[in-house]
């Protein structure tokens, strides 16, 4: 604690937050569009994260469906000097403390015990992955029209279409810099802790799961087993024990799904289950969910009052603008204690533990 301070200094230089902002890595187009095929196998090559990062993560960071010849100039252009860097809105990096274990098991094979730090990051393909999306809604709007939707933005293509294969490619590659972005992050937040902390030992990633993408999986529909077009939007992914595409060693307990809170309040460490296979394709909620529109946030709470806030409740703040946390303020979301003992009685998650935070960097 008495190095928090300087702790969250140090992670707010080396990982800049807010939007638009450039990461320290410069790119150059080539480098880019290699890294939209490889994902976390870039960052790796590049001398970020290691071995055992990419086995604790999905997909082992590499969508193989990425072809980076379907992203935009303009994508290419906004992703470039972004590499490396959190974002805004609800994009955190938050220092935590485990502060209860629900199934000791479990919790030993991910290798989280009471009174540890974790570090949680929630963060994903900044500007190139919001500019791919926005592209492709305007070519399938040009195509296929959206006159019939309840929203301009449910306008869609076929998936097996020449238009919809070339979304499904940009969007992969999409997750495959939301990947390699993660994994530099988490390699910066380890210099970090070694600089102000001395060492960085024992510092090993949990798992990295995705929370807004589409994936093509296999799933029993009626009982007939069927290849299906998953769309996950603020889901993740929730495979239960036995399930062949997790790591070897997460193989007999499940799949980790991290689901965060707001920074005044707990994140926790669940686990896949069966049920989630049979209830909702194998998918789980992503985080508390907003209970206050980010518009609605700013109207009611100022920045500065938050921060003193949670200060007073031993949760220290730095962020790139008062807004920013004032649109995080903790009324904005559900109760995340509330949404845990919904997914865990629904037998869609399997508690194992609860995380409070202690210092938070904001986007």
């Amino acid at each position: 604690m008495p190095k928090r301070t300087e702790l969250l200094k140090e992670l707010f230089e080396e990982v800049p937050s807010g939007v638009g902002k450039g990461g320290i890595t410069k790119l150059t187009k080539e480098e880019l569009l290699d890294l939209l095929e490889k994902g976390s196998e870039w960052s790796l090559e590049n001398g970020y994260g290691t071995k055992a990062d990419l086995e604790a993560t999905e997909e082992s960071g590499r969508m193989k469906q990425a072809d980076s010849r379907q992203v935009s100039e303009r994508a290419l252009a906004r992703g470039k000097p972004q590499l490396g860097t959190l974002g805004a809105g609800n994009h955190f990096l938050e220092i935590q403390r485990i502060d209860e274990i629900y199934d000791e098991e479990a919790a030993g094979v991910l290798g989280l015990e009471k009174g540890k730090i974790t570090v949680m990051i929630h963060c994903g393909s900044r500007g190139l992955g919001h500019q791919i999306a926005s592209d492709y809604i305007e070519k399938m709007e040009k195509k296929y029209g959206y006159s019939h939707l309840p929203d301009r933005e449910l306008v869609n293509a076929p998936l097996d279409s020449e238009l919809g294969q070339q979304y499904f490619k940009a969007m992969c590659a999409g997750m495959n810099y939301a990947f390699a972005n993660r994994q530099m992050i988490v390699h910066w937040v380890r210099e970090s802790f070694r600089k102000v902390m001395g060492t960085s030992e024992g510092m090993s990633q949990v798992y990295d799961v995705c929370h807004n993408i589409a994936k093509i999986e296999n799933h029993k529909v009626d009982g007939e087993p069927k290849k299906l077009c998953v769309h996950r939007k603020g889901a993740t992914r929730a495979f239960g024990p036995g399930h062949e595409e997790m790591p070897e060693k997460y193989r007999k307990i499940g799949q980790p799904v991290l689901i965060p809170g707001s920074m005044g309040t707990a994140s926790y460490v669940l686990l896949g289950t069966r049920k989630a296979e049979e209830l909702s394709f194998s998918s789980s909620a992503h985080g508390a969910g907003r209970a206050l529109s980010r518009a609605a946030a700013i109207r009611q709470f100022r920045g500065e009052q938050v921060a003193r806030e949670l200060m007073a409740q031993g949760i220290e703040v730095k962020a790139a603008s008062w807004k920013g946390i004032a649109e995080e303020a903790v009324p904005s979301y559900k109760d995340i204690d509330e949404v845990i003992n919904t997914t865990v009685k629904s037998g869609i998650g399997k508690a194992v533990a609860r995380l409070k935070p202690i210092g938070v960097v904001k986007g």
